[in-house]
């Protein structure tokens, strides 16, 4: 054998185990393809009901929030009415009752006045030099105090 006999065996020996390792990774494309295949078939199977019902509960809670919105309308009318209401009953009643008040203050201010005795006072000296008048229950405010005086 000559050494060109030599080059080609080595060449065809190397020749056929690329195409044999060639061959191998193709047969494991193609199972890998194959795989993908069928999974992405499965995806899809169960991507289709999923889907309709993510839709379905789209439109659900569509027509809840509808819902949820009318009461929430009914209940700002409610708020607006009752805000009304208190109003109108604040201005019907509220003058009314602050006159029969003042009239049932002064009524009980008119009979305690002559059922009460002379109330004793007292002078006490004030921190910062001054005097105040001190009525037994009662502080007399200064300008009151000077008219009592006279």
């Amino acid at each position: 054998m000559s050494g060109g006999e030599v080059a080609g065996i080595l060449v065809a020996v190397f020749w056929a185990i690329l195409v044999s390792f060639l061959a191998v990774v193709l047969v494991r494309l193609a199972q890998v393809l194959r795989a993908t295949t069928k999974l992405v078939a499965d995806v899809t199977e169960q991507a289709v009901p999923l889907l309709a019902d993510a839709s379905t509960t789209v439109r659900s809670a569509r027509t809840q929030l509808d819902r949820v919105d009318a009461i929430a309308s009914d209940v700002q009318e409610v708020t607006s009415n009752a805000s009304a209401l208190s109003s109108t009953v604040a201005s019907t009643f509220g003058g009314p009752l602050v006159k029969v008040a003042a009239f049932g203050y002064g009524v009980r201010k008119a009979l305690g006045r002559t059922d009460e005795a002379p109330q004793k006072t007292s002078r006490r000296a004030r921190s910062d030099g001054g005097s105040r008048t001190v009525i037994v229950g009662r502080t007399v405010p200064s300008a009151r105090r000077r008219k009592q005086k006279g």
